[in-house]
């Protein structure tokens, strides 16, 4: 199946986000986007998704997925040593976010 997306123009040029804080419900998931840099003292949320359970388990899919054909044509991503709110590789202890 194939499907074309209309992208606006507003919505183009996309946001910038290093990080994003989840949270749930029984029927939804709740991604809040936002970007820590140098200077500004509060990251304020720049995006605002909120997926059905079903749709973020598929999305956890196709973002492995895709991890694994970019890792296979650059290298592995290194997520250095230690770093905090790294989450652990999936079925491997208690995930941090």
């Amino acid at each position: 199946m194939q499907l074309q997306l209309n992208l606006k123009p507003e919505v183009a040029s996309g946001i910038y986000s290093n990080l994003v804080l989840i949270s749930h419900s029984h029927s939804d998931f709740v991604l809040d986007f936002s970007a820590v840099l140098p200077g500004l003292p509060k990251p304020e949320v720049e995006a605002r998704v909120i997926m059905a359970p079903e749709h973020v388990k598929r999305l956890l899919g196709a973002l492995q997925e895709n991890i694994y054909k970019y890792e296979r044509e650059f290298g592995e991503i290194d997520l250095g040593e230690g770093q905090p709110g790294v989450v652990l590789p999936f079925g491997k202890g208690t995930p941090e976010a």
